[in-house]
């Protein structure tokens, strides 16, 4: 008895999911916009729950983003987010590589920035869980992206830094 909306800044992407929609038998209670996560075309107070998976960090103004959460959200409404999250910064050569960012890296954001930025938004009863993702780039993985990031930086840097990136599950509610 619910009504799903997805948001997309790809028309692309967008035609994919309505595709897929019709294909699932879930057209009729789905609907997707486009529009960018820092500007999210929903009007406030509208959503009970707001998902993202592995986007914010890639996202230029990450502060907007949770801002933009916390708006459409009605009062008593949950974030739950997974996202690639920093221990310690990246080495500034690293960050500045176009297939870090691409790869999700050199856009996430600390641990004490994310947790911040959500809270400053106004979220209260955030809880998360982690893991390390040192095996995604570093045990053989079978991710054309993540691959070319291991030839282009070494895998002996990568190494040092292997333990400072995170995969983060994170929930947090409007009171």
């Amino acid at each position: 008895h619910g009504r799903v909306i997805g948001v997309d800044m790809t028309t692309q992407m967008l035609a994919s999911a309505r595709k897929n929609a019709v294909e699932m038998g879930v057209h009729a209670f789905v609907e997707f916009r486009e529009g960018l996560i820092e500007n999210i075309p929903v009007a406030s107070e509208t959503a009970d729950l707001v998902i993202s998976n592995c986007v914010i960090n890639l996202s230029p103004d990450k502060p907007a983003v949770f801002q933009e959460t916390f708006r459409i959200l009605k009062p008593g409404g949950r974030l739950a987010v997974s996202d690639i999250v920093l221990s310690a910064p990246l080495p500034k050569d690293l960050a500045e590589l176009a297939v870090s960012y691409v790869a999700c890296l050199s856009g996430a954001s600390t641990e004490d920035e994310y947790f911040k930025m959500i809270r400053e938004a106004g979220f209260s009863d955030v809880k998360y869980t982690r893991k390390p993702v040192r095996s995604l780039f570093l045990d053989g993985c079978a991710d054309p992206l993540l691959t070319k990031v291991v030839q282009m930086v070494g895998e002996e840097r990568l190494k040092q830094i292997a333990d400072t990136v995170w995969s983060y599950e994170v929930t947090a509610s409007k009171s």
